[in-house]
């Protein structure tokens, strides 16, 4: 059965071509690309050499047909994936600027993306990880309702449950952080994420003493803190770790975070100390930034061994 497991949207991507790129004047855009974080991330593992498996839905349309084949082709296990007739493909539109930062326009609930469904508790054995995504949580009620459910189910069976924060103010609108990741947050051992994410959460300003509040907190044993080109800081109980990031071109930085998630899970897989499990997920976050569209870098064995032979 798969050793790494996930539950939210699977959707594909149309992006502006360049940064600076403005989503309300006509222009042009490239895609459609294969897409959404828990995609992301799961295909990750799979290239990695991980059984893995998503639950999710996408229309029965060519947007979902996009989709599968790539999940399909990279190894993921798609048996718990439904196509609808009853709905399109979920489609986020997105443009990013030279300083990093991104601009969305989703149109994701009411799709088959977030469809409320649990999967059969017989169906599942031996997962090691369930990891999960906090925009996943935000499209709405009923579909959060159901992750929260099929934590407890994964919970149950024995995985570990990792959680990256993965924030979008497009999607929170009104909601508290506390009513939509709270459930999933008490029984997160592992916890990916980035220093404003750390404020948002703890309301520290300073991330060290934000990430020391959290340790320890539930069940919380590890929180990995993402920096982007700066690499990324892991702490436990009693422990902060500094890794640099690993140097490349960057063509486009989305998908990064998720690829990272991907990374670091694999490499506890593999029995890997924390720094070489960091390692990983640093080199994994910057084959896919060289690359244009959310899933599209350079990642296999092969190529992540490359980069990690890269002298510091």
């Amino acid at each position: 059965m798969c050793e790494v497991w996930t539950m939210g949207e699977i959707l594909v991507e149309i992006m502006r071509p360049r940064a600076e790129m403005s989503l309300y004047e006509a222009g042009e855009f490239w895609g459609p690309f294969p897409s959404g974080a828990p995609a992301i991330f799961i295909d990750t593992v799979a290239r990695l050499g991980h059984s893995s498996a998503i639950i999710g839905g996408v229309g029965d349309d060519d947007f979902g047909r996009c989709v599968l084949d790539r999940l399909t082709k990279d190894g993921v296990c798609r048996d718990y994936i439904k196509a609808s007739p009853e709905g399109a493909t979920a489609v986020a539109f997105v443009t990013y600027f030279r300083d990093g930062s991104r601009r969305f326009i989703f149109h994701i609930n009411n799709t088959p993306a977030v469809m409320p469904w649990i999967p059969v508790c017989e169906d599942i054995s031996n997962p090691r990880f369930f990891h999960l995504m906090g925009c996943s949580l935000m499209v709405n009620e009923n579909f959060r309702n159901s992750i929260f459910e099929t934590v407890e189910l994964f919970h149950d069976k024995g995985a570990q449950i990792t959680f990256d924060p993965n924030i979008r103010v497009e999607l929170l609108r009104e909601r508290s952080l506390t009513e939509v990741i709270g459930p999933v947050l008490r029984h997160s051992s592992i916890l990916f994420p980035g220093e404003k994410e750390v404020q948002m959460l703890t309301g520290e300003r300073n991330p060290d003493a934000g990430i020391r509040r959290l340790i320890g907190t539930d069940s919380i044993e590890i929180v990995v803190l993402k920096r982007g080109n700066r690499g990324c800081t892991v702490y436990t109980g009693d422990s902060k770790t500094e890794v640099p990031a690993f140097t490349v071109k960057e063509v486009d930085p989305t998908g990064a975070g998720d690829c990272f998630d991907a990374g670091f899970l694999c490499g506890l897989l593999e029995n890997k100390p924390l720094r070489e499990c960091a390692r990983l997920a640093c080199a994994v976050g910057a084959l896919n930034a060289a690359a244009f569209g959310p899933m599209e870098g350079d990642i296999n064995p092969d190529s992540v061994k490359g980069i990690l032979q890269q002298d510091w």
